[in-house]
């Protein structure tokens, strides 16, 4: 990979050049926000390495610049703010994944390797297609039939996940891992109640109905013809 690195301390900076290098990686180093907008933007690189607090100007600001003149090349936060906030600022900002300070470099190797296997943006759909039911989402919104579906978000998670697999079972054990990142049994009807509102919206009035209660094994959402 040709890695860009903007990172303003020498040691970090130093170390993560010394141990992409030995990886067999091309690696190139800057100490501020404004040498790394410039290079960044002016040539190609396979995944940046960006400091959140940089002189001149900031790695947010950075990342901001960069995605607003269309360069989608993966980017990985550094940072010394752990809270759920700053992540979620970095991420919104443009960033594609966020590592902690202190950090170990396997791990920020491991996480640079998957950001570069991640298939381009252009690649990725942002619109589900099963029968009749279209879910966009970037807009975030659901319709089927042409007719607009007010999801509520877990609804929407929900569906997702379904239309993702349609044709397949779903057991309700991946349903509350995937759905509810529940890695144990709540021992409620969770599930339940939520299908049941999500086919009210869905199925009800419908001339068919595509979320379908597989006995014994869970649900699915059908794709076959009519």
């Amino acid at each position: 990979m040709k890695i860009l690195i903007i990172e303003d301390d020498p040691e970090t900076a130093g170390y993560l050049q010394t141990g992409l290098r030995e990886q067999g990686h091309s690696v190139e180093c800057v100490g501020n926000g404004r040498d790394g907008l410039l290079l960044a933007a002016g040539q190609p690189f396979d995944a940046l390495v960006v400091d959140r607090m940089l002189p001149g100007l900031d790695g947010l600001s950075v990342l901001k610049t960069l995605r607003g003149a269309g360069v989608k090349t993966p980017v990985l936060l550094l940072t010394a703010l752990g809270g759920i906030g700053d992540r979620v600022e970095g991420l919104e900002a443009g960033g594609d994944d966020y590592l902690v300070k202190p950090f170990a470099f396997a791990e920020l190797l491991a996480r640079l390797n998957a950001l570069v296997r991640r298939p381009p943006l252009n690649d990725v759909p942002t619109v589900l297609r099963v029968a009749d039911l279209e879910m966009d989402l970037l807009k975030r919104s659901v319709t089927r039939g042409g007719e607009s579906i007010d999801l509520q978000p877990r609804e929407f998670q929900l569906l997702e996940y379904l239309m993702r697999n349609a044709g397949r079972v779903t057991t309700r054990t991946m349903l509350l891992e995937h759905v509810w990142d529940f890695h144990f049994d709540p021992k409620t009807n969770i599930v339940e109640t939520h299908i049941s509102r999500l086919r009210a919206k869905v199925d009800r009035g419908r001339s068919r109905e595509l979320i379908c209660t597989v006995r014994g094994a869970g649900y699915t959402l059908n794709d076959g013809p009519a």
